[in-house]
């Protein structure tokens, strides 16, 4: 179940070893982390999985897959998230069963009203401001796109892309559930107190 409170969630980077910092991240508080790796191998991704799902389980955190729902099934895992390209929401839903976690990437109005419609449990929405993981010739879309989105969808709203200790609250304020992020404590000198920080920004827009 998505926390009630605004939370952090925590992605991991495309990088040789995704596992490294998420005990660091879970020792600063985030309430969830999102396996993501597009380049790995399915074997080397349900190895990382298994890693991942103990030490979510060891701090009480949710574990989420990101595209591979196949992996997220035979880990058991809490959930799945879906981009745009990836298995449409309501055929991952079938598959998936009821209780499970769903996330559903959106960046527009009507990609988000179709996941709530197709079952998602909530929103990834964004990019929100500026990002390395983004093209440039993709515009952020912008805090107030949160709110806008956050009238119209009855799911959390998860906001994604460019977020840091600058922008965090902000992104609450402006209607998000949560946060996650990549790069603002993947790249951070500690990330163990980046993401500190952050779980303490958002507790107190509560």
């Amino acid at each position: 179940m998505i926390p009630s409170a605004p939370f952090l969630c925590y992605v991991t980077e495309e990088s040789p070893s995704p596992v490294t910092l998420v005990r660091e991240v879970l020792e600063g508080g985030a309430s969830m982390i999102q396996l993501r790796h597009k380049s790995a191998s399915g074997d080397q991704l349900y190895q990382w999985a298994i890693a991942v799902q103990a030490l979510c389980r060891e701090y009480n955190a949710l574990f989420i897959v990101n595209d591979r729902l196949d992996i997220a099934l035979a880990m058991n895992a809490d959930g799945v998230h879906l981009g745009q390209e990836d298995l449409p929401a309501a055929a991952a839903r079938k598959l998936l069963g009821p209780k499970k976690i769903m996330g559903i990437s959106a960046s527009t109005y009507e990609e988000a009203l179709r996941a709530e419609k197709d079952g998602a449990d909530y929103v990834g929405f964004g990019h929100i401001f500026e990002t390395s993981s983004k093209e440039k010739h993709c515009r952020p879309l912008g805090p107030e796109s949160i709110a806008a989105v956050k009238t119209a969808v009855g799911i959390p709203i998860v906001a994604i892309g460019g977020i840091n200790r600058n922008n965090a609250a902000l992104t609450i304020t402006s209607g998000a559930s949560g946060i996650a992020v990549i790069a603002a404590i993947s790249r951070a000198p500690e990330p163990e107190r980046e993401a500190r920080e952050l779980v303490n920004l958002l507790q107190h827009r509560q």
